[in-house]
Order: C-alpha cells, then structure tokens, then sequence
C-alpha cells in the first residue's frame, strides 16, 4: 500500500502553480457547500448558508441580439417552443441591451470548474486526472461510485414500493400513545434499519414521516426532537457497513480493508453510540415535555378515509386535488387529516417489497463472502455483484409497470383531472369573490371625473379576469406534488394558493364559467402547436411516470449528481499530491501523533474529520483528503525506516471512519449531501429549520457521539491491536 516516494517532495509548494492549486481547492471546497434544494440533481435551486463565504450564482451577460439569434435559431430547428415576447424591459418600456443568465456555483460545478481551471494553466494534467477517475494509491473513484449508485437503486427501489413507511407505521402502532415508547421504537427501527440499507432511504421516507407524525399530534409543539434524531441516528449507523455510505468505500479501499473487518472493528463504538445517545436525547437534551410528552394526543382518521384504497404515491397525480389541498390547508384541521392519511394509511406494494428485500440481502451476503474471501490485491471489483443486482431490480420495476400500465394511466388520468376541476373551480369562486367585492363597494359621486368610464372599466376588467383564469387553470399541467415518499418529491411544482371562499357564486354562474372554459378548451384543439424536441421529451417523461411509476422514481431519485462531484474532488485532491501539498499535511499530522500517542491520534482525526466535513467539500472531500493524508503518512514512515505501530496506524483509521459518519450531523447542512437533503424535505413539509438552528442542536449530538465511539475505539484497540510494526501488505 505504499505510497511513491516520489509524491513525497515537499520542493513544488514554493511553485506558483502549487499555490494556485491550492487556492483553488479551497474556493472550490467552499463553493461546493452551496446547499441544493431537491433530490441530488433533481429540480435543484443554488442558494447561500452562513458558512459561505461567496456568491453561488455568477451573473453573466449576454447581448439580447445574440440571445435572440441563438432562440431563434433552436425555434426554427424545432429544439424549443417560438421564442415568446420578453417581460424584462426596464421602467421606461426599452428594450435591455444585454440578457442576464444566473450561473450557479454549486457542489456540481464548482469542482468541475476548478478542475478544467487548473488544466487551463498546466498545474494538472493527464496523470491527476487519471489518478483521480481510474485510480490510484488503491483507491478506485469509478468503481465505488459504481457500487454506491447500483446498489443506491436497490435501497430507493425498496423505498419506492412503500416498506419503509410502512414498517414505521406499524412501528407506530405499537408505540401507542406512550410518548416516550414510540420515542424509543422509532430510535430503535430507524438504528436497525439505517445499518442495512444506509442513511438516504431512511431520510428519504422517514424525514416526512416524522413530518406528518408530528404535525398531527396536537400536543408535540415542535418536531426538533424527532427529526434531529432521526438523522443523527441514521447517520451514525451508516458506519458499520462499507455498503452503506461512499465515504465507507473511499476508507476502505485506500487501506485495503476487508468488508467483514471494517464492520467487526466499527460494530462495537456505533453499537455503544447508540446505546448511550438515547437517555441523553430523551432526558437532556430534548427534556421538554412539549418535544417529546409522555402521551401523545393524535388525530382520528375518519372510518370512510380508512376505507379508501391507497394508491402509488409514484403514480402522477395518484391524489388528484388532494395534492394542493394539502398545501392550501395546510394549517387547519382538513390538512392534518390529509397529514394524517399519509401515515396511518400507507401504500404498500407488498410484492416489489419482498423481491427488493431479497435482492439487496442476497447482494449484500454475497458482496460481503466474496470480499472476505478474495484476497485484497487483485479482487474483482465489488459492483460486479451490485451491477446485475441493480439491473434484476430495474427490469422487476419495468415489468410490474408494465403489467399495470392500464391501472396507472387510468389513475393518472383521473387525478388530472380531478386536479385540473379543482383549480378552475378555485379561480372561478376566487373571481367572483373579487366580482362581488367590486359590485358591493359605494358608487362614485355623481359628477365625478371617472363617474361613466369607471364602470365600463371595472367590467372590463372583470371579464378578462374571468378568461384569464379559467383559461390558466383549465390548461394547467403541473402540481405541487409533496407526499411524503421519494416517488413524490421529483413532481413539478405549480401549486396555486387560491384559499379564499366563494360567495355569491351561483350554479348559473358556475354554467357560465364552465362554458366559457369549454370554449377555450376547443379553441386551443383547433390549434395544436408544432411538437418540438422539449415538448416530446416532456411527453416521453410524462407517458414514463405514468407506465413506469416505480422505475421513473426511482431513476430521478438517484443520486446521480454524486458522480462528477466525487470525481472532481478526486482529481483536486490528486493535484494536492503531485504538488506537494498533502506530504505537508502529513509531516504536520506525524508530528502531532508523535506528541500525543495513540490516544491523541484517535482524538485529533476525529475532530479533524468532523470539522473538514464542514469546510472541506462534504464528509466525501474530507474522506478523500484524510485517506491521502494517512497514505503519505505512512510512506514517510516507510521512507525513513520508522514504522508505525499497528495499534497507532489502525486507531487513526478507524476514528476517521466515525468521524466522516458522524461530521454529518454537526454544525453546517452542508457537512453532507443527505443533510442538504434533509433540509430540503422538511422545507416541502413546511418545517423550515435556520442553520444556526441545525448547528445549535447538533453540537451537544455530535459532541457526545464523538466522545462514546472515540472512548470505545481506544478500549478496543488497546485490546485487539499490538504495537507490532504496520504491515500494508
């Protein structure tokens, strides 16, 4: 596992190259912790948290005549729809000289950036990029993306049919309404859970879960308790298996580990963790009675919702109009029956879920024999097992959507519809609200200036309003779709908060109304608009939702996003070797082990691994730096004739592991991708938590967290490991 020692000379940093490159990683690690909002890629939006220190979106200005051109020309090409009339004018109705697109500088693209930066410039060239998408130093980026994306589908496959949700409801049910109970049977299921499938389904299905739980209780003021419970403990357990987090598969395979090791060594500090944590999230730190009460006071779900079938939440519009009215209503008692309908009352597909649990157990037993049984230099590559695994569970997917396709369409169809009713019924009654308004207000004085025209303008007004909005609604094909499985999250938002009664709103009126959307619906048949690459692309997504509900979902929630962002950080760390930058970090590191010990090397990579989490491009930057840190630590043992001790160099290792796990859960959303995630979840649930919120409640978390698993990794070293020289090979 040595290192080159030639990746040892520390002569470049002095380099101008060098100290860019430097530079630039840093600005890229923080721009990387701009926090998205959506699904890893799916319907993102860039904005800012308090630990940025830059803009994250880069204005750039086009010339509209270029801009106009470039439209023009895809129109006629029939890329994208005709080119419509802009709204963008300044005060004065002229027309601006130059267009201004928003570039967004996010996890995505700042690496990217950096890096085509520094091939710009000469400071990297083929060897870094090698190094950092094939491999290097034993470290392998394609591979165990590869692993984490396939064996990804798997988990959010089995997420998609309804399990996860389902198995907490019953968890539920057999807390009761004992507070503190269903506290430690829902710490306790997602703990079990979380370490077999890892933390993204859990936050997927278990963050709004906990969402609705908690808004339908009438007496838990506040879910704080739950939510941040929730994710710690499905972050904390993501340490015991190699399968369950990225970072676990960059750890592992820069030092040669074996599956079944990793576990055996991680089993016993996250196990205690878990042990300990509780009592002090139940009776310290979220004590109150108004957070966690000893008996929760729900809702009653109606007998006649009970009755009702519940449908795919994967399906489009599988709720029809009760996907707004749950937005509309947030705040009332009709709501929180909505609320509660989503959790007493779950979609189960009890199929998919038992051929998905199969397929991941079976993946996973065979993963972990063959990597205990193949020797650690020259194995085959683990997602040789999940690809086809992967690949058994897609065509499971397609073929159930298939075989359905005629249910799904028709319950796609008849929620649009049913959706589409409700809007204009909405604006129709929000019209005549506005109508009566107009008619019930004190005439002008008579002489006035505007005493004649006034009223013919009202009208006029009135009727066009009335046109408008039946026509808005009636060819409105969008919904704020916020259920609270992963299937739902992807649904294009066009919620309308039209939540005012209608008064004075007749049938005969309702008639009219109805006939003049009649009108318009068959005005807009008689001219269909040419089809055009965008509009056959949204028909092709949209015909996929609709015969292959499950599949569809599934590939949108994937966290695809993940592939450039871990390769670019690999290339950018790869630079920081070749450039001396990482031996310095290393030196630094040798010299503080050496004053310290074992115990000081546990300690220190454990608060240097929380912290980098924060500040380094998420928990997988910091896993990737940290790893070629220790490796060129170790080669500078190894070139000086000084071994490390196997107890040093082990404990070192290990206290990384929990410290990249646990960093999730620390001071800044960013610290991982599921804890943007997370935060966007909650924001579609309407529970919107501040930053400095999510650190002030997670240090006391963290800090105990840390200090069970780091106390128990030096009992256990201290026990299982000598002080035998390290030995890579």
């Amino acid at each position: 596992m040595a290192v080159n020692t030639d990746k040892l000379d520390m002569s470049k940093i002095n380099e101008w190259r060098s100290i860019v490159t430097l530079i630039v990683f840093v600005i890229a690690s923080r721009c990387a912790l701009v926090e998205t909002n959506g699904s890893f890629g799916a319907n993102r939006k860039t904005g800012t948290d308090l630990n940025v220190l830059f803009p994250f979106h880069i204005p750039i200005y086009i010339p509209r005549q270029l801009s106009d051109a470039v439209l023009d020309v895809l129109s006629a090409l029939r890329v994208i729809p005709p080119r419509q009339k802009r709204s963008d004018d300044d005060r004065n109705g002229k027309v601006k000289l130059f267009v201004r697109l928003n570039f967004p500088m996010n996890f995505v693209t700042a690496p990217l950036i950096a890096d085509l930066f520094l091939l710009a410039i000469s400071a990297i060239g083929r060897d870094e990029v090698r190094g950092g998408t094939i491999g290097a130093d034993h470290i392998s980026p394609i591979d165990i993306m590869l692993f984490f994306i396939t064996l990804a589908y798997i988990a959010i496959s089995i997420d998609a049919s309804g399990l996860i949700r389902w198995l907490a409801y019953k968890v539920l049910l057999w807390g009761g309404k004992s507070g503190h109970k269903l506290f430690f049977y829902l710490y306790t299921f997602f703990a079990l859970l979380g370490s077999f499938i890892g933390n993204d389904p859990i936050i997927l299905s278990g963050t709004p879960f906990l969402a609705y739980m908690t808004r339908v209780s009438s007496n838990i003021e506040h879910p704080r308790a739950w939510i941040f419970t929730q994710f710690a403990i499905a972050n904390i357990v993501s340490a015991i298996l190699v399968s369950s987090n990225p970072t676990n598969l960059v750890l592992a395979g820069a030092f040669q580990i074996k599956f079944i090791d990793y576990t055996a060594n991680m089993l016993v500090p996250v196990v205690t963790t878990v042990i300990v944590l509780f009592p002090f999230l139940l009776y310290v730190i979220f004590r109150k009675e108004k957070l966690i009460p000893k008996s929760i006071m729900m809702y009653e779900l109606p007998e006649e919702m009970r009755a009702e079938i519940p449908k795919n939440p994967c399906i489009p519009y599988a709720k029809g109009a009760a996907e707004e009215e749950e937005n509309i209503h947030a705040d009332d008692d009709k709501g929180k029956l909505l609320e509660l309908a989503e959790i007493m009352h779950p979609f189960l597909d009890k199929k998919g879920a038992a051929f998905g649990a199969f397929v991941i157990a079976a993946t996973l037993v065979i993963v972990l024999a063959l990597n205990a049984a193949n020797p650690t230099k020259g194995g085959l590559p683990v997602f040789w097992v999940t690809l086809p695994a992967a690949f058994v569970m897609f065509c499971w997917d397609v073929g159930s959507g298939w075989l359905r396709r005629g249910e799904t369409r028709e319950i796609a169809h008849n929620g649009r519809r049913e959706l589409e009713r409700a809007r204009a019924e909405r604006a129709m009654a929000d019209v005549a609200f506005q109508h009566e308004g107009l008619a019930c207000s004190p005439p002008d004085e008579p002489g006035s200036k505007n005493d004649s025209s006034g009223g013919h303008e009202n009208v006029a007004n009135g009727n066009k309003e009335i046109t408008t909005a039946t026509k808005q609604f009636q060819h409105s094909r969008s919904v704020d779709n916020t259920t609270s499985t992963i299937c739902a999250e992807g649904e294009e938002s066009a919620s309308v908060n039209t939540s005012k009664p209608a008064r004075g709103l007749s049938s005969e009126t309702l008639g009219e109304k109805q006939r003049e959307i009649d009108v318009e619906q068959r005005s807009d048949i008689s001219s269909p608009e040419k089809a055009t690459l965008v509009s056959l692309v949204s028909h092709a997504r949209t015909w996929s939702r609709e015969t292959f509900p499950t599949a569809t979902a599934v590939l949108t929630h994937l966290p695809l996003a993940l592939l450039p962002f871990a390769l670019a950080v690999f290339v950018l760390v790869q630079a920081l070797v070749t450039k001396g930058w990482v031996p310095v970090f290393a030196h630094g590191w040798d010299y503080w082990v050496n004053k310290t010990g074992t115990v000081g090397a546990i300690g220190g990579m454990g608060f240097l691994s929380v912290v980098f989490c924060n500040f380094a491009g998420t928990n997988i930057g910091t896993t990737i730096l940290l790893c070629r840190v220790l490796q060129s630590w170790q080669a500078i043992h190894e070139k000086n004739g000084i071994p490390i001790s196997n107890r040093t160099f082990w404990a070192t290792v290990y206290s990384m592991a929990l410290g990249v796990n646990y960093g999730a859960f620390s001071t800044a959303f960013s610290a991982s991708l599921a804890g943007l995630l997370w935060r966007d979840i909650l924001g579609r649930k309407h529970i919107h938590i501040r930053a400095r919120d999510f650190a002030r409640f997670n240090v006391p978390i963290i800090v105990i967290s840390m200090a069970v698993g780091c106390a128990v990794l030096i009992g256990e070293v201290y026990i299982t490991r000598d002080t035998d020289p390290y030995n890579p090979s």
